[in-house]
């Protein structure tokens, strides 16, 4: 649902962005569309699909936590931890040549956690000021008198500004991160399988191998 509403809204929302332009991709992505006005209601329709996801995921993580069906630990918790912060000086130093050790990941790295963050400020942001912009009306009766001329500038700046960095950072941090490493390449199936092999878990999550698998890493220690 995500990934599909966010090219949805990555392709309708370019070609509005720059839909004053009569040539390039802009003119080309609006009449894909249809004209302006359906790439209009078909971004509309997308945004709103991916909050009720965002609000649906939020909701059934706390029902997961609420039930104890899954609990927050140091090794499997997706939520940042002074952990992360070393791990990341560690991979820096390691990147530069100033150490041979690479950081040992549980579950998620620490660009894994800021990637998954990252969709919570970025629909903070692109969700009220797209809420505000498709939805004037509604929005204009709860907005003082004072900021009645400049707040529709700012929500426009912030909704364009905010989903352009995030098509930014999906194509070229993102993608490279996940699928376009040469381990990988072309892809990596796990965000369709849900699953990884015992190797590429014990090479890029050795905490999180030895958590599951406590036998045969004391084996393969001597222990």
């Amino acid at each position: 649902m995500l990934f599909t509403t966010f090219l949805l809204l990555s392709f309708t929302g370019w070609g509005l962005k720059y839909a004053h332009e009569p040539h390039g991709a802009s003119s080309i992505l609006i009449r894909m569309w249809g004209g302006a006005d359906m790439a209009g209601l078909i971004h509309k329709i997308a945004g709103v699909g991916m909050l009720l996801d965002f609000i649906w995921h939020v909701f059934y993580m706390l029902y997961l936590l609420a039930t104890k069906q899954t609990e927050i630990k140091a090794r499997t918790t997706v939520i940042p931890l002074p952990k992360d912060a070393f791990d990341a000086l560690q991979n820096f130093k390691y990147f530069l040549g100033i150490s041979n050790e690479k950081p040992r990941f549980g579950r998620y790295t620490y660009l894994q956690k800021f990637d998954y963050w990252a969709v919570f400020w970025g629909m903070v942001i692109i969700g009220f000021s797209g809420f505000a912009l498709a939805f004037p009306m509604v929005v204009s009766n709860i907005i003082p008198q004072f900021a009645a001329g400049w707040i529709w500038d700012t929500f426009a700046l912030m909704h364009s500004d905010e989903a352009l960095l995030a098509i930014v950072f999906i194509l070229f941090i993102h993608f490279y991160n996940e699928h376009l490493k040469s381990e990988v390449f072309p892809m990596n199936w796990v965000w369709l399988t849900g699953k990884i092999s015992t190797e590429t878990l014990k090479h890029h999550h050795p905490l999180e191998y030895e958590l599951m698998f406590p036998d045969q890493d004391k084996k393969e220690k001597g222990e």
